[in-house]
């Protein structure tokens, strides 16, 4: 195992680990802030609110993620309409692409968790807001949806570290993320064990950071719904 190589890499792999982390934190910020509108109108009563957003959310769910970043790179370029359009310039990064799949994938599972935690809050905190006069829309921006939040912590921790593991496939439209440095780095030396454990090891690191982070949140904002002794 040539320790040297990667130690003489590591510049790299953090250079690597930069880029991971902006387009994570890009795709879940922007998938997050989509969401939240989506999910209230997969919980609204009416078909017409939550038919479009559950056949959202049933295709990218049901669709692979390198499938969807390769649509949006490779296969919008073939129609000369997007070629001439006033988005070819972002269509044909890299980069935009890339951030637009992430946070497309991430928009469609968070409206789902969202959409459940939504559904998990007791009726009878519903009941309560609107026996203090608030109307439905108050009782939602000021009940239902802080307390859907909350709820939704430890499955939307999941959802971040599946979306970081994710972002790896930023390496196959050029994008040089962590992955992207090991194939590079395996591609000058012929040591694929040593660049991508290194690369592992990266991404396990980031993984440990925000788990432990979402514990942390887990433990202040979950407290008032852990049974009391």
């Amino acid at each position: 195992m040539n320790v040297q190589v990667m130690w003489d890499s590591l510049p790299q792999y953090a250079a690597g680990a930069v880029t991971t982390l902006q387009l994570l934190v890009l795709a879940l910020a922007i998938g997050l802030a989509a969401a939240l509108p989506l999910a209230v109108l997969r919980s609204l009563p009416s078909a017409w609110a939550w038919r479009p957003v559950w056949g959202f959310t049933y295709v990218i769910r049901g669709t692979p993620l390198l499938v969807q970043l390769f649509l949006l790179y490779y296969g919008l370029a073939q129609f000369e309409v997007v070629r001439a359009s006033a988005l070819w310039p972002l269509l044909k990064s890299a980069w935009f692409c890339a951030v637009a799949a992430f946070a497309i994938n991430t928009c469609a599972y968070t409206t789902e968790i969202l959409h459940g935690a939504i559904k998990a809050v007791p009726a009878g905190e519903v009941e309560a807001a609107r026996a203090l006069g608030m109307g439905r829309w108050q009782a939602l921006r000021r009940i239902v949806l802080p307390s859907a939040l909350r709820r939704c912590l430890p499955a939307y921790s999941n959802e971040v570290v599946l979306m970081l593991h994710g972002t790896a496939l930023a390496s196959v439209v050029t994008l040089h993320d962590l992955t992207g440095v090991a194939r590079e780095v395996n591609s000058v030396h012929y040591l694929p064990f040593e660049a991508f454990i290194t690369a592992a090891l990266c991404y396990l690191l980031i993984t440990v950071v925000l788990v432990g982070a979402f514990q942390l949140a887990e433990r202040r904002w979950l407290r008032p719904f852990l049974p009391r002794a």
